[in-house]
């Protein structure tokens, strides 16, 4: 079994010995004045004992305590940055363009694995017969956890995401073949991506497994009416710019005409 050393990297001082047989899979981390939760989710990723994968961490240049707990970690983080970005989708793309693995995952830092173990056990299902693997997920909030499983890539995706991109493990190649991430988008950045991934006819699988832990927290959990408006807006952008027929077209405007109000009367009610 030859080892390979990782040398061509912006930081990061981990060495991998791996075998050929397994698949390597990358994890990426994005992360902003994260000290409160990154230390967890860095911890949950270099714990695993699955021994082929590689770590990646993109800073957006923090000025808490976040970089310092990054170095921490830095003889287990086979690469990472720091520096100013234009949002988690420039950031998202930066991971990409370090990652080597075969497999890519975004567990970023609100998130966390399962256990030290879920990854091997996630490796076995990559049997290359899906670009983009389906793994059920916990979300957490206020410290209980709730397990979702995916409605993965069906009709549906045309109104709304069925994936959660913390437990979905997409082929390298899938990227390489639709692109990446939408750098205009601030929020709906992953939907955009799982819908053109979807309309491109990507080849999904779903595992009843959970992979990963979701904290409710982050920009797209905000449950509040400005947070929500801006989350419909940019969904609304998304549907436009992927929607090439006038079916579908006529069926969004009849959506965005009464979607927002429904789902105002919706909160109200509660």
């Amino acid at each position: 079994m030859a080892c390979t050393e990782n040398l061509d990297h912006p930081g990061g001082l981990r060495r991998s010995c791996c075998s050929e047989a397994m698949k390597k899979i990358s994890i990426i981390t994005i992360c902003y004045n994260s000290e409160k939760f990154i230390e967890h989710a860095i911890g949950s990723v270099v714990s695993q004992d699955y021994a082929d994968k590689e770590y990646i961490v993109v800073d957006g240049g923090s000025t808490d305590g976040t970089v310092d707990i990054i170095r921490r970690y830095e003889d287990r983080i086979d690469k990472w940055v720091s520096e100013p970005d234009r949002g988690i989708a420039d950031a998202m793309n930066k991971g990409l363009a370090m990652a080597g693995g075969e497999y890519v995952v975004f567990l970023h830092s609100d998130d966390y694995f399962l256990d030290e173990s879920v990854l091997a056990a996630a490796s076995r299902h990559l049997d290359g017969g899906a670009e983009v693997y389906l793994f059920d997920i916990f979300l957490e909030k206020d410290g209980q956890k709730k397990l979702h499983r995916p409605r993965g890539f069906n009709w549906w995706m045309n109104l709304k995401t069925g994936v959660f991109h913390q437990s979905a493990v997409c082929a390298r190649s899938l990227f390489e073949r639709i692109g990446g991430f939408d750098t205009s988008l601030r929020i709906a950045m992953d939907y955009d991506f799982f819908l053109r991934a979807y309309r491109a006819g990507a080849r999904t699988k779903k595992i009843a497994m959970p992979l990963s832990v979701m904290r409710l927290v982050g920009l797209s959990s905000q449950l509040d009416w400005p947070s929500l408006s801006e989350r419909f807006a940019e969904e609304r952008r998304v549907h436009g710019k992927n929607c090439h027929h006038l079916p579908l077209r006529l069926f969004y405007l009849l959506y965005w005409s009464l979607y927002p109000s429904y789902r105002r009367l919706l909160r109200r009610s509660r």
